[in-house]
């Protein structure tokens, strides 16, 4: 098929990937405009801009798609149908009515659950047993639109945003492929009952209140790594818990009950396994508290 394919971030590139390597002309991407990024706030292109840019496609970045030109030069593309994943921005009824077939979303939620901006790490916030993706006929709503097919994956007590993200994203993949092989499959509308929304992720999200229970916590760090991140302070520093584990214990929130870092929390206690000091290098909590000490009886903030 002639597709324009609509995406942003590292999520999006194996679906664009996949559509190139099934034979499909992708005729232009369109992706977010280059943002300040790193210690030199020099302005990055995203990952979609750089995989389209190193395989020769047309790229399109407007600051929104609103505008009657912008609009005018989509619809001239012709395209069978639009794919978009992680695009970023709002598409007007015009943009998606362009092409023949309109624009199919590749979500990474079990659609209605977990609508909006960040799915997979609201799914393991709330305590998920399992995720997947939708792929969806869009409409003027948020993930509202109708489903063409879905696809389920577990959620264990170990399973991280990143392993479900690169999981998902290669699903989401195979799927837009399979869908556009051939006549697009009946679209299922969405049921309204059991919908919830995945706000955007806040930096202040990854503060650990202490008072809260030690599996809700444990969530909390296999869902906010890598952004925004999920820390403490000892000594009025700030310390980054990469990985960490509930474990039984009781002693007032905050306190560390255990060496070399386990802390007790509202309900049980979280063990701390890895950990990352401002400006340095990720390491063990052995390593950390050898260099770093921390007694039992201290407290944590």
């Amino acid at each position: 098929m002639r597709l324009i394919f609509m995406g942003t971030p590292d999520f999006a590139v194996p679906a664009l990937e996949a559509l190139i390597d099934a034979g499909h002309e992708i005729v232009c991407v369109y992706t977010q405009p280059p943002r300040p990024a790193g210690r030199g706030h020099r302005e990055q292109p995203s990952p979609v801009h750089v995989f389209a840019r190193e395989n020769g496609i047309e790229i399109r970045h407007p600051a929104g798609l609103k505008e009657a030109g912008v609009q005018t030069e989509f619809t001239a593309l012709n395209a069978d149908a639009a794919v978009v994943a992680a695009y970023g921005l709002i598409l007007p009824k015009a943009v998606l009515d362009a092409p023949r077939l309109g624009c199919i979303n590749i979500h990474a939620s079990l659609l209605p659950r977990w609508r909006g901006a960040a799915p997979i790490q609201r799914a393991i916030l709330a305590g998920d047993t399992e995720t997947g993706v939708t792929i969806m006929q869009m409409d003027e709503g948020l993930d509202t639109g109708p489903m063409l097919i879905t696809e389920a994956v577990p959620i264990g007590p170990d399973t991280t945003a990143s392993d479900i993200h690169d999981r998902l994203a290669e699903i989401g993949g195979r799927l837009v492929v399979n869908i556009l092989s051939g006549e697009l499959p009946a679209a299922v509308p969405q049921q309204e009952d059991g919908a919830t929304y995945a706000s955007k992720l806040d930096r202040g999200e990854g503060r650990i209140d202490w008072t809260e229970d030690a599996a809700a916590l444990d969530r909390k760090v296999r869902a906010l790594n890598p952004w925004p991140g999920v820390w403490c302070e000892i000594d009025g520093e700030r310390l980054r818990v990469l990985g960490a584990a509930p474990v039984a214990g009781s002693e007032s929130p905050g306190v560390v009950i255990a060496s070399p870092l386990t802390i007790a929390c509202g309900s049980g206690a979280l063990r701390l396994d890895r950990v990352q000091r401002a400006g340095k290098s990720a390491m063990a909590a052995e390593d950390y508290v050898r260099g770093n000490p921390v007694a039992p009886g201290q407290s944590l903030q």
